[in-house]
């Protein structure tokens, strides 16, 4: 998952003197989500290639579906300190800077026959990731008017439902048709020819300076934050919901999706995993749409209607999941439920943190992942101890919190429109 914000920096190197579009810069954005679509892609591909990759580097699936976990390890341990050591470098090199760690990641996973170097890569390529999530949103909104901003972001981030409802289907096609390598050199090719769009088409933007790193406020605070930023930013009114919200909500999320198939294996329909894939990112795109035309005006509604779809799907998937038909209502109202989190996310963060944006961003891409990584660990237990059926069921446990938080923070954090948490 996926990361920023409106207001000036206090010190930040000037803005070019050219004012943003009065309409959104679609080849920029568009370029933008391709990023994003690569981002989430890589992350998610080996899912659908684990049995050839597991025969291929010698190890059981479960080993090699470590390589998802590694991932979205790599983004949560290095997404922080990296966005705070880049934070003076302009924005479209750090993203050619991303992208080309992308290109190089796929490339060894691709031509790997060894385990561990194939892990040491997927690292590398969360790595690669922290940098991405943690500058795209705020790219995307610094490109756009401020009118425009919340479609700015909902356009970027429409890279990740077309990742899991397009990228993952056809990256297993070209893993069985072919091979689970060509799959990876595919994801190599198209990042390739992304770095001369982005060199060609995004307008740059500056970086902000530097900061002490440790002011004698944050001298006896250890870790991620005493990174400049991070502290002013949780302590902004609403971030600290938001990020709640993000770790508890991803995580529900990522129980169920992460082991879907084996969910759908216990229903009778394991030959329908990648059409139950593609109905879902086709209801996440729907909901990414809404979210897109809708945020500026009703952030809050979206929010607790976003949690209240996943919920009633979840409720679906656990009591009337004996019916196929029943299971694509579900799942259709699972994607547009879920669609526009991201976008909806990483918007309420940055207006909550305002010129500490970045700095909540990045937090937020670290729970984002750590939350990844903890819903493979959580779903594996939950398989072993209770069984497939589980899954529904933790998640409507997990997202009872979700929607409290939600609820209470109507002034800070998930107001009822972006005006009003600015003002």
């Amino acid at each position: 998952m996926t990361t920023s914000h409106a207001t000036k920096p206090v010190g930040a190197t000037p803005e070019p003197t050219t004012e943003p579009a009065a309409r959104l810069p679609l080849a920029a954005l568009l370029a933008l989500a391709t990023a994003v679509f690569v981002t989430s892609l890589t992350e998610t591909l080996p899912a659908g290639l684990l049995p050839a990759m597991s025969a291929d580097l010698g190890v059981s699936e479960s080993a090699a579906g470590q390589t998802v976990t590694v991932y979205a390890l790599g983004t949560a341990l290095t997404a922080i300190p990296l966005s705070a050591a880049t934070a003076g470098w302009r924005r479209k090199r750090l993203l050619l800077t991303s992208m080309a760690g992308f290109a190089a990641a796929n490339t060894v996973t691709a031509l790997s026959t060894d385990h561990t170097l194939t892990m040491a890569a997927r690292f590398l390529a969360g790595v690669a990731a922290g940098l991405a999530w943690a500058l795209l949103a705020g790219y995307a909104r610094r490109l756009a008017p401020a009118h425009l901003q919340g479609k700015a972001i909902a356009v970027a981030m429409a890279g990740i439902p077309v990742a899991l409802s397009l990228g993952v289907p056809a990256g297993t096609f070209l893993g069985e048709a072919l091979s689970w390598q060509v799959a990876f050199l595919a994801m190599t090719g198209l990042t390739v020819a992304l770095l001369g769009w982005i060199a060609a088409i995004v307008p740059d933007q500056p970086g902000r300076t530097r900061t002490p790193r440790v002011t004698a406020e944050g001298a006896g605070t250890p870790g991620v934050f005493r990174v400049p930023g991070v502290m002013p930013a949780l302590r902004a009114p609403g971030v600290t919901p938001v990020l709640l919200v993000t770790l508890v909500f991803v995580l529900a999320h990522t129980v169920l999706y992460t082991f879907v198939a084996a969910f759908l294996a216990e229903l009778g329909m394991g030959d329908s995993v990648d059409l139950v894939l593609l109905v879902f990112g086709a209801a996440s795109l729907v909901g990414i749409w809404v979210v897109g035309t809708q945020i500026n005006r009703r952030l809050r509604t979206l929010m607790i209607a976003g949690i209240l779809l996943v919920a009633l799907a979840a409720a679906l998937l656990a009591l009337l999941a004996d019916s196929a038909a029943v299971v694509y209502v579900a799942v259709t109202l699972w994607g547009l439920g879920w669609g526009g989190a991201p976008t909806l996310l990483q918007t309420a963060a940055g207006d909550a943190a305002g010129e500490h944006a970045d700095a909540a961003q990045a937090v937020l891409v670290t729970l984002w992942n750590a939350a990844m990584a903890a819903g493979g660990v959580v779903g594996g237990i939950l398989l072993g101890l209770l069984g497939p059926a589980s899954f529904p069921w933790s998640v409507l446990v997990l997202l009872a919190p979700v929607l409290v938080i939600v609820l209470v923070a109507r002034r800070h954090g998930f107001p009822k429109s972006r005006t009003e948490s600015a003002g």
